[in-house]
């Protein structure tokens, strides 16, 4: 892994794979204010590649299909993601397109893209388990950009013009702190530098995106008469990815709920109780936060009966020790996952321009697995007994 500097300012990395045919790259840029409305940002992903001043929305389609060049834009909390994987042999015409559309996108189609994007989020609002998502999230994260959600966008986004999205972009570009990681098995440096050197380099900018205020004990309800099953989200906050504690609460969620058949919640509320088929637990991270939650699909008559369920397992974990065993299964697990998910060369590039972009190493996931295997039972009550406390959100739908 070589790491380097462009000439714009720009962090890179190269990690080279031998024998590989297709090269992966990965570039995000940082978000550095929160969008005016809910939505803006995300319509503005949409039409970064809706066109250029070379290309239009259908001549860049079909330059990419002509080509196999697999090209996205992706919108996250806290960052713009642009990546590509393409053949070897194309890279140097993947980066071409890509510094085009960075530099020169048109965001044409705007109302076309905005009646779609409210399509797709009535018609994924129809799904009882969405519903209630939204309702937590926009609950967790109360007047904070974090809570933006499907909900709030359907409310605001017929506010955001043409313009606004436009000088969205331009801030993001202008403002964000950018990293670049490629892994493959060619010469990168040069031709990196021929085409995303010459983006405009980020201005010193502090992010004016605030920590969020602290959580309150709190229930949200929706009634949906014509839902078959009660859908519950119960959720805390806790620290976010590079703090000590974070593979801590990785370990957490991999013994509560997120190893499928093998976790505690699953024995317990679905195979013993038979309160639920889907049960789990999730941690999901931003830069400036992080939740973690559970969640079940149950009979209405057993919504009491699932939350006892949550507070049964919660107390068990806090107050009983993780066996030498279920903890050396989780860790397995997890380290499993780490490796699945970093496979193939776009999973690695994804990945260390991740970590780049959350003020950590390229190389972090090595460091990660370390701290992962050093875990002890003793961490685990520790970190159960200090973040599963009475301030929690408790999102549920019913009929």
């Amino acid at each position: 892994m070589r790491e380097f500097i462009l000439s714009n300012g720009i962090k890179a990395c190269f990690k080279q794979n031998k024998n590989t045919p297709r090269v992966a790259l990965t570039l995000n840029i940082s978000i550095n204010k929160p969008e005016r409305y809910s939505g803006e940002y995300s319509l503005m992903n949409r039409l970064l590649l809706k066109g250029t001043s070379k290309y239009s929305s259908e001549e860049l389609a079909n330059v990419l299909d002509e080509n196999a060049i697999e090209l996205y834009t992706e919108m996250k909390s806290d960052y713009l993601r642009f990546r590509f994987v393409c053949l070897n042999e194309d890279f140097e015409l993947a980066l071409s397109i890509l510094s085009d559309i960075i530099q020169n996108s048109t965001f044409e189609e705007f109302e076309k893209e905005k009646a779609k994007l409210k399509g797709e989020l009535t018609a994924e609002l129809d799904s009882a388990k969405v519903k209630v998502s939204d309702l937590f999230t926009k609950t967790l994260y109360k007047n904070h950009y974090y809570g933006h959600s499907y909900t709030m966008t359907l409310e605001d986004v017929d506010n955001v013009t043409n313009d606004d999205v436009k000088n969205a972009y331009s801030e993001i570009l202008r403002t964000g702190t950018k990293t670049l990681a490629i892994v493959g098995d060619i010469e990168a440096e040069n031709l990196v530098e021929k085409y995303l050197g010459v983006i405009p380099a980020s201005e010193n900018f502090m992010s004016e995106i605030e920590k969020p205020e602290a959580l309150k004990n709190e229930y949200a309800e929706i009634i949906k008469e014509d839902a078959n099953q009660a859908q519950i989200l119960q959720g805390w906050r806790v620290p976010t990815i590079g703090s000590d504690e974070y593979p801590v609460l990785m370990l957490l969620n991999i013994i509560l709920g997120a190893s499928g058949l093998s976790s505690r919640l699953f024995l317990e509320l679905r195979e013993k109780k038979g309160l639920a088929y889907t049960v789990r637990t999730a941690f999901e991270t931003h830069r400036k936060s992080a939740v973690f939650s559970i969640y079940i699909g149950t009979e209405p008559i057993n919504i009491q009966t699932s939350i006892e369920g949550f507070k049964e397992e919660i107390e068990k974990i806090k107050n009983i020790a993780v066996s030498d065993e279920e903890l050396h299964n989780a860790k397995n697990n997890l380290i499993g996952k780490q490796q699945y998910l970093s496979e193939t060369n776009s999973q690695q590039a994804n990945l260390m321009a991740y970590y780049s972009i959350m003020g950590l190493p390229f190389d972090w996931r090595d460091t990660l697995i370390e701290k992962i295997k050093s875990v002890t039972s003793e961490d685990i009550s520790k970190a159960a007994n200090k973040y599963f406390t009475d301030d929690y959100v408790l999102a549920v739908l019913k009929p």
